[in-house]
């Protein structure tokens, strides 16, 4: 018996029997031979971790553009502390912490510069539409590795294409929207947890709000602390979904109803405040030209930015590069194109 097949056994053993087994995933697109050491799980999250779309992240806006300030999430700081939340949550339930770990790491593969802000433009002007989480699907099914895509195993896949809420439940109760395997069902927890958390941070940071401004009932139910408050949810879920005998993952009524208030307090107040919305009118300004720019000229998008767009119609070409920048590539870019160079140095 080889390394993999052990961690395997181990799993049938100590995992709840709700939980996904790595020996039992429905598996690959394209069929793989088993490695020696690590599970199918294991793979995909080291798959992730080496791809250019995750360290693409680490310039890709999360709330305020471009932040100068250390201290600010990035679109990868919100991964990781996604990624640390579902996996607490996961091992207490004892649920496949590979799992979740792989879907946790991959869940925003696919999103834009400029945050939300540049996913509502793309949405708006790309044919058909634009969401990340199904562009995080086919950035692992498509486009990394030179157009051979990732061929991530199939629970992995849709937890990211899964993972989204937006303004909508966290917890669905139908298979709309809803991940197929628990391990899916705590990402998209964790990724709610997370960035209402971070974002109120980040917010009271840069002082676009006050503390004094987030509504005291919030406060008493969730916590005083931007740790009381994660330690809140995430208790509340585990004991809450435990109780449920593990159907579904679930919080309680009040932590619940207090976490979608303090999503929608976010929305209002931070997401779409004055200070953060007049820079991206300016962000949505760049995409828009960018969008059009390479639309017109499709001979100026380099020739291995999109491989997996090879015979795709051009908007989609188009789409899958301006979504796959970062923020400062797309402002450096839109630099070069549209504004005019000072007299000596072309």
């Amino acid at each position: 018996m080889n390394i993999r097949q052990q961690t395997e056994e181990i799993e049938k053993l100590i995992l709840n029997e709700k939980a996904a087994r790595a020996a039992e995933s429905r598996g690959r697109v394209k069929p793989e031979k088993e490695g020696l050491i690590r599970t199918v799980y294991q793979r995909d999250r080291d798959r992730i971790i080496h791809s250019k779309s995750f360290r693409r992240l680490k310039h890709k806006t999360q709330v305020f553009l471009a932040p100068r300030g250390d201290h600010y999430r990035t679109r990868l700081t919100h991964t990781l502390e996604v990624s640390q939340i579902a996996r607490t949550i996961a091992r207490a339930l004892r649920l496949n912490e590979d799992l979740t770990e792989a879907i946790a790491l991959g869940h925003d593969l696919g999103h834009t510069p400029f945050g939300h802000a540049g996913e509502a433009v793309l949405n708006a002007i790309h044919p058909g539409g634009f969401n990340h989480y199904v562009q995080s699907l086919r950035v692992v099914d498509v486009l990394e590795k030179k157009g051979q895509g990732l061929n991530l195993t199939h629970e992995v896949r849709d937890g990211i294409l899964h993972h989204s809420k937006g303004k909508g439940v966290m917890f669905p109760e139908d298979g709309h929207g809803r991940a197929e395997t628990l391990e899916g069902q705590v990402v998209r927890v964790a990724d709610g947890i997370a960035y209402a958390n971070h974002d109120l941070d980040d917010a009271l940071r840069a002082k676009v709000i006050k503390a004094s401004d987030v509504p005291r009932e919030l406060i008493q139910t969730l916590g005083g602390t931007h740790a009381r408050r994660i330690d809140t949810m995430v208790k509340d879920t585990i004991f809450t979904s435990l109780d449920a005998g593990l159907d579904g993952i679930r919080m309680g009524d009040a932590v619940r109803q207090a976490t979608e208030e303090l999503r929608s307090y976010l929305y209002a107040n931070v997401y779409e405040n004055d200070m953060t919305h007049g820079e991206f009118v300016k962000a949505t300004k760049i995409l828009t030209e960018l969008y059009g720019h390479f639309m017109e000229r499709p001979e100026d998008v380099p020739g291995d930015a999109v491989p997996g767009g090879e015979g795709e119609p051009l908007e989609r070409r188009v789409c899958d590069f301006v979504a796959g920048m970062t923020d400062r590539y797309a402002m450096m870019l839109y630099n070069n194109i549209f504004l005019p160079k000072p007299w000596g140095e072309m």
